[in-house]
């Protein structure tokens, strides 16, 4: 049998989960988007945001501690089976699209050692030797998770001290070169040619990314062993995560201009060790960003497999997702989702995708799993009359529906696209699931209004 996870395991699942790859590509994603004035302000609306909703699943843990499962089960208990289900869905697919982008960054990170102008191996991530390394990797992992969580956990928190290493040194060695007239040099961004809230809304899905897995202790919550931990490591880890992504971003734009910055192939921050230490640079941030992602890699596994399980045991997956093997891992599920990730490594080979690409997908499926904590949170809060919990709620929702508007409408799109299919599953294990309940009428409109909205969705996407 499984044993439980303490507050240091939870912690670094965490802190882990939100670490990954993102942080070593940060410097030039921001950069290409926004201007330093942009991103102090997007960073300021983004940490507010991300501790608001850090605090509403802490107040829900507390609240409703017999809840297992997080984000599908605040859903589902506040709006019904079928919304509960596109939580779990919308969170199943940020899950393996994360898996994905790590696996695809890794190889794009050996590439340094493997390519050279006249040779390319693994390239950006996506050539038929990265996705067969790739794939190799993936079924490593799945064997690593199916021998237990708790097993898994233990390897992760090693793997957190791990990346922590180059991170620190390279904040070490850009606060010492730091230089504020290289940092304040087109302040506002006019060369960007966009207005300044423009540039702030763009950095939101990037923003977003990086902090996707801020849920990652209460998706586990069934396996840890004091459930007032839960809450506990995701403010923790949250702070600790939000400290390390403001000191990568400013400090490199005071290492290098931001257009120059913007230009840098990532992950940009092996360029910028690069000029600061020479030729080791990017060996250093190479093998930090392997251990990285590894590590977020791993709590992901985790995540990605907890999630259709649980959401099988309640009847909204199909019942065969809700197996376990003898160690209490979720293994159907882990085939599932496994398998999925599997088939999109093919897709990337085919279709040539990249990191950021990948990551846009990933963060707007999180959009609406987020936004509904807080949503769930203040219906709670308003039926118990807690007004300091109201106020937290209506913030973590006011940051979700921030973040949808700031995606903006093509991304909404692509939303619609990937919830379609879904229904389709829901619909299934409906139908096989417990009690042979049939669908409100508020449920068969919504279905029906997601199925027809898919195909012209789709066609403008396409377009």
């Amino acid at each position: 049998m499984d044993k439980k996870l303490g507050l240091t395991a939870l912690t670094a699942l965490v802190l882990s989960s939100m670490l990954g790859a993102g942080v070593f590509s940060l410097p030039q994603n921001m950069a290409a988007v926004a201007s330093p004035a942009a991103l102090l302000i997007g960073w300021l609306i983004t940490g507010m945001g991300i501790l608001l909703l850090s605090l509403a699943l802490l107040l829900l843990t507390r609240l409703k501690p017999e809840l297992d499962g997080g984000i599908y089960s605040y859903a589902r208990a506040g709006f019904g089976e079928l919304v509960g289900f596109c939580s779990a869905w919308g969170y199943w697919l940020c899950a393996v699209i994360a898996n994905v982008s790590y696996l695809v960054i890794v190889f794009s990170a050996l590439s340094f050692f493997t390519d050279s102008p006249g040779q390319v191996v693994f390239g950006d991530g996506n050539t038929w030797q990265a996705v067969l390394g790739a794939s190799v990797l993936l079924w490593m992992i799945h064997w690593l998770v199916l021998r237990g969580v708790q097993t898994a956990a233990s390897i992760n928190l090693i793997a957190t001290l791990g990346k922590l290493l180059p991170l620190g040194l390279f904040v070490l060695l850009a606060s010492a070169v730091f230089n504020a007239d290289r940092f304040a040099v087109d302040f506002s961004g006019l060369t960007l040619g966009k207005p300044l809230w423009e540039q702030v809304k763009n950095t939101m899905l990037i923003t977003l990314w990086v902090f996707i897995g801020v849920e990652g202790a209460v998706v586990v919550s069934g396996r840890a062993r004091n459930k007032q931990d839960v809450g506990r490591a995701t403010l923790l880890a949250v702070i600790a995560a939000l400290i390390v992504y403001l000191l990568v971003t400013l400090l490199s734009l005071g290492v290098v201009p931001r257009a120059e910055l913007a230009e840098m192939r990532n992950p940009s921050m092996a360029g910028l060790m690069t000029r600061l230490i020479g030729g080791w640079g990017d060996v250093v941030i190479a093998v930090g960003l392997i251990i990285s992602v590894c590590g977020a890699w791993l709590s992901w596994t985790i995540m990605a497999a907890e999630v259709p399980f649980i959401a099988a045991r309640q009847g909204a997956f199909p019942r065969s997702l809700s197996k376990q093997n003898r160690r209490g891992s979720p293994s159907a599920s882990l085939w599932l989702t496994n398998g999925s990730i599997q088939l999109c490594l093919i897709l990337i080979w085919l279709t040539h995708a990249d990191y950021n690409s990948l990551l846009t997908i990933a963060s707007e499926m999180i959009l609406l799993p987020y936004f509904l904590v807080g949503a769930y949170l203040l219906q709670l809060s308003l039926k118990l009359k807690k007004p300091a919990v109201t106020l937290v709620a209506l913030g973590a929702c006011a940051y979700g529906i921030w973040l949808l508007y700031a995606s903006g409408p093509l991304h909404l799109l692509l939303s619609v696209v990937l919830y379609a299919p879904g229904l389709l599953l829901f619909l299934f294990a409906r139908r096989g699931g417990r009690a042979q309940q049939s669908l409100s009428r508020v449920e068969s409109a919504a279905i029906a209004l997601l199925m027809a909205a898919a195909c012209p969705a789709l066609w403008l996407l396409l377009k």
